[in-house]
This record gives structure tokens, sequence and C-alpha cells, in this order.
């Protein structure tokens, strides 16, 4: 039997602030919805005012306004939910074990979603209990400002807007502050916290580790599916132009009455506007800003000396986007010779030597696989790796191989490892199937691992050594895990060559 409890005596924990109530259900103790501070409009995060009654955490709290009304849709591949927004929505949630003395190691997840859409309870596979239960860690997930309200570029309109264009990644070093302040009243070590994002919480990841004010507020990062090469990029030019037209757009004269604008309206006005910005390669918001907070992306930049030392978990997925799909073709019943005939209808000329560089990467696949493997992602992780590595022995490189019986049999799509690594497979149904728990396993005690020392090598896997300057180990981890020494960059490389000068037609290779 499940036990379940909430009362003052054995649920109410103290914060810097006040104290917060939460329940304990089934072995873990959970707090929800606790706020790590406040902002105005466009504005940098302040702290929180103390408050005299017992904080209700038995609730998620609101979370960033989307820019526009989902249309659910995948929700095999993705399984969603959607929860009341709010621009109030600086809070977090804690999972863990008890809030005791312990000083465990401490996750702390943001989300995906690009900059400007997705919240900490978006995804189902995103729940801590499991990690918290069975991995004795701490896990907290973070809301905070996304699209328009955390990433538009007003510095030109004065010193109170110095910030504007990275205020979410601002309202990320807060949430963090409050781990380093609060979190060892939940049994959690403020010493030894690994912060954790996919996609574009990946890109989050990445951002702190170049914004000074995070300093010593995490100690390793975990980088899923976070890295691209041409997307989500810095901005390259000023914000004030874009912000005088949609200023234009809603009849204000200042920035001031801009924040004070209905919400609904500037979505609106905001979303138009960037799509015709962006049409002509020009700033939008919804990117990155460089400034004296952020100091830049350090594909381009470079990493800081000050964050080389941290340990960094990095990777992604097969087929992310090509993963959503449904196959061509008959993946299960294609015999190799017929995959060897679609490759060779797609690529012509360049077919033999894809194949023989696929296959040195890829054995365990059919050469039409070829029609699938990302290099969204992958060119971007194989940069970061060589470039971090060159600093560091502490960056570990994986790629998640494993293919799911839906659609036929489909490779793995962008977001389709999350419920491995959270231990969370139980709750995506697509995930169920012979062998899950034995991969889910193993991702889920690696992680452990990286959280607890900073090293990802648990005896349910082989050996995985740090990468090394001209030297990436990537792990493969699918139904046969293993680790290889640079066994795809010839083939990203001459796939980029061609993708650059053809599109995949996959009408061709229709049975």
């Amino acid at each position: 039997m499940k036990d379940f409890v909430t009362n003052e005596k054995e649920t109410v924990v103290k914060t810097s602030k006040g104290l917060v109530k939460g329940y304990y259900f089934d072995g873990v103790y959970m707090f929800k919805g606790i706020p790590y501070a406040k902002a105005e409009r466009f504005r940098q995060p302040e702290e929180i005012d103390p408050w005299e009654d017992v904080f209700d955490a038995t609730n998620y709290g609101y979370v960033c306004p989307l820019l526009e009304n989902p249309k659910p849709n995948g929700e095999l591949k993705v399984p969603h939910r959607y929860w009341p927004m709010s621009e109030d929505c600086m809070n977090l949630n804690v999972w863990t074990p008890a809030p005791d003395d312990s000083k465990r190691p401490v996750l702390v997840w943001f989300h995906g979603g690009g900059l400007e859409a997705g919240s900490s309870i978006e995804q189902i596979a995103y729940e801590g209990e499991n990690l918290a239960k069975f991995g004795e860690v701490v896990v907290v997930s973070v809301n905070h400002r996304l699209n328009v309200l955390g990433y538009l570029d007003l510095s030109a309109f004065g010193e109170e807007y110095e910030n504007s264009g990275n205020i979410g990644t601002a309202d990320t070093v807060a949430s963090l502050k409050w781990v380093h302040d609060n979190i060892e009243s939940f049994g959690g070590d403020p010493d030894n916290v690994t912060i954790m994002g996919q996609s574009g919480g990946g890109v989050k990841t990445t951002a702190l580790l170049q914004y000074p004010e995070a300093d010593g507020l995490f100690h390793r990062v975990v980088n899923m599916s976070g890295v691209v090469d041409d997307l989500l990029c810095d901005a390259e030019e000023s914000g004030e132009e874009f912000a005088l037209d949609l200023m234009k757009a809603l009849r204000c004269e200042t920035v001031d009455e801009l924040a004070k604008v209905d919400y609904s309206l500037l979505a609106k006005e905001y979303v138009k506007l960037r799509a015709e910005y962006q049409a002509n390669g020009r700033y939008g918001g919804s990117a990155l800003y460089p400034n004296k907070h952020y100091l830049g992306n350090p594909q381009k930049v470079g990493f800081r000396k000050e964050t080389a030392h941290i340990p960094v978990l990095v990777g992604s997925v097969f087929g992310e986007f090509t993963g959503f799909a449904a196959p061509a073709f008959d993946r299960e019943a294609i015999t190799y010779n017929e995959g060897v005939r679609i490759v060779k209808e797609q690529f012509g000329d360049d077919a033999n030597e894809l194949i023989e560089l696929f296959k040195r990467a890829y054995p365990e696949r059919n050469p039409a696989d070829l029609l699938y493997i990302d290099t969204m992602f992958r060119p971007g992780d194989i940069n970061y790796v060589r470039e971090r590595s060159k600093l560091n022995n502490c960056t570990y490189s994986y790629i998640f191989n494993e293919d799911f019986d839906i659609d036929g049999k489909c490779v793995p799509w962008h977001c389709s490892d999350i419920p491995y690594w959270f231990g969370n497979t139980e709750y995506v149904p697509v995930c169920i199937k012979d062998g899950v728990s034995e991969l889910e396993d193993k991702m889920f005690w690696a992680l452990i691992s990286f959280a607890e020392t900073g090293n990802p090598n648990v005896e349910q896997l082989p050996i995985w050594p740090a990468c090394e300057d001209g030297k990436e180990y990537v792990m493969f981890l699918g139904n046969d895990c293993r680790c290889d020494i640079n066994p795809d960059h010839k083939l990203i490389a001459k796939l980029r060559e061609i993708m650059a000068n053809q599109t995949v037609d996959m009408d061709k290779v229709q049975h």
C-alpha cells in the first residue's frame, strides 16, 4: 500500500523566505510551485518577499504564457500536459527522498521548448519522483520567463532593460541561487548540483556555462539534444528597431508602456512582426543576447576558462526530428540489399561511400536508415565535444540509438530518450516493450553516477572514457550498448556536404 502524508509536523520545510508545506507519497517528499524570484515585465529577477503563513506547496505553480494556443498532436511519442499560465511564473518543484541532513546530489531540470515554449511539467516524463525514490537524489524542475517575456533585447531603452535579451537565463540563475540557499533543508547538497536540460533546456545549460553570475552555483552539466549549429544561435544585431516597430504596432510611446500591454495583444503582434523580421534574416527575439552577463555561444567565442573544469555529459538522438515522420518503407522487413538500392536511388554517386561510412558507425542498422540519421544536432555535438575536450578530460558523449515499435518501426525521435534518463518509461506507453527496463536501468544509473561523481561509468555499461583532444568516445545507448571512437565524424561531414545541395525525396524510396 502506498503511504500518503501531509501535515505541519512531517512535510513542512523552512526556506529562507518562510515555511513551505508539501506532501509525502510512496517514498518521496514533493514540494511544488515554490516561488524563487519575482520581477516586473522585461526586468531582472528580484528576491521575493518573505511570507508569514505556511506556503502551500502541494500544487504546481503557474507556467510562462505561450505565444500561441498549442494544438495537441504526436501525444503517443511525446505525451504532454498544459497548465494555467501567468507572467508570475518564477517557481520550482522539488522531489526528495527526505528533507533531512543527508546532503544528496541535486539534479536541476531545465525544460525544452526552445527559448519560447514548454514548462517544468509540460512532458509527463519530466516527473522527478523515480529519480528521487530509486536514485537517492534531490530533483528540482524550474519554470521561468520565455519568448517575448524572457528573450527580447530592449537594452537601447535604458539601464533597467540592459539585460532584457537574457531575462529567461537570468531567471534560471535566480533559481540556482535559491537552490544554493535552500536545498540543504530538502536533503540536498548545495555543493553538488547538476544542471540538466533537453533541447532548449540543453541550450540553457550551455548559456549558464557562459554566464559569470552562475559560477559556483552548479558543478556538472547534462546537455541532451541541446547543441544546434544553425538554430537557437546568439543574436547578432540590436533589438532596437524590432522593438520600435513592435511599439508602433501596439501604439506605445515607450517601453514602460509596452510593459503594461495585455499579454495576448503583445504576443499576437510579436509573432506577426517576428515572422517578417526573421524572413529577412533579422533579429526577432527568442535568442540569447551576448553582453556582459552572457558572454556568447562557446562554439563561436570559446568556453570560459572559469567553467572548463566542469564535467559535461552531452549527446543527441539518432533520428531527432526525422523520427517524427512515419517510415516510408517497412523497416522491419527490408533486406540489406533493398536498403542499398534505396540509398543508391537517393544519393547516386555518393551512395557507396555513404554506405561504407554508415556501416562503420552503425553496423547494426540497415543502410536505408541513412535517410533518417540526424544532421541537425549531431554536427554541433561533434564540434562542442571537440572544443571542450581541448580544455579538460571530463566531457562525455552519447547517442541514443533505440528504435520504437510504432508506425511499423520508428527510429528514435527528439525527446524519446527523456523517459529513460528519468526512469519514467512506465509513464510513456510507446516505451513499453521487451528490453525497455534493461536500457532504462543502464541510462538511469549512468545519470545517477554522473550526478554523484561527474563520471557516468557504471557496471551495467561498457567502459565509457572521457573524450580527449581529437578523440570523441561515443556511447551508443540502445538494445546493445557500445562505445566507439569518432565513429561518425566522416559520415556526418559527408552528409552535411551532400545535404547542402540536395533534399531527400522520400517519395523516391516508397515501395
